[in-house]
């Protein structure tokens, strides 16, 4: 993280968004920690989300990759998918968890996206990038292309070797270094920026 967006975001997710508990907690992963990141109380404020979206933004398109669409798995990429369409004038996009079963039955809402769209994934808080990469092959199912993958928190190091070997370019915003706290899987009882 260099800009001061970016810096902080991260100073956002530290202060709103990390709470240690006395015992650890199951996570969507199905790893445990006492160090939970909430990424949707973190961002719950507007100037927060816009922050965020920007500091996305800017990182991505740093980096030179253009997106003309922006989504991920409900219910981690939802406000941020909102929030980049705004800041970057880019279209949203909502993958559900599962399709409804009735109406149109699409597991893609919002934008339709297919061949012509270069998408920017987005999910809240990673561990093993189950969510994100679950959203990945169904975006891909419509025949749209994954131009790039943004986390606002990656828990370890699961998310990064997937879009490795996928050879999609991966931005975590803040890493469980940065956050400081130890990687999933290699918890101790105190937290060091070393872990």
């Amino acid at each position: 993280m260099s800009t001061g967006a970016s810096q902080q975001l991260l100073e956002i997710l530290r202060a709103k968004g990390l709470t240690e508990l006395p015992e650890p907690v199951q996570l969507a992963s199905g790893g445990y920690s006492r160090y939970f990141i909430d990424g949707k109380v973190a961002l719950g404020a507007g100037d927060d989300l816009r922050l965020a979206a920007e500091a996305i933004t800017e990182r991505v398109t740093a980096a030179g990759i253009r997106f003309d669409t922006v989504g991920g798995l409900t219910l981690g990429a939802d406000a941020l998918a909102a929030a980049i369409a705004v800041v970057s004038g880019s279209s949203w996009f909502i993958v559900r968890k599962e399709a409804k079963g009735r109406g149109t039955n699409r597991l893609v809402e919002g934008t339709r996206i297919g061949d012509a769209n270069q998408v920017l994934l987005i999910d809240d808080v990673v561990t093993t990038g189950g969510s994100i990469l679950r959203a990945y092959e169904n975006v891909r199912d419509t025949g749209a292309q994954v131009v790039a993958a943004v986390t606002l928190a990656d828990r370890g190091h699961d998310a990064q070797r997937s879009f490795d070997e996928l050879e999609v370019p991966y931005f975590p915003m803040a890493t469980y270094r940065d956050m400081g706290i130890p990687a999933i899987g290699t918890e101790t009882a105190t937290p060091t920026a070393a872990d």
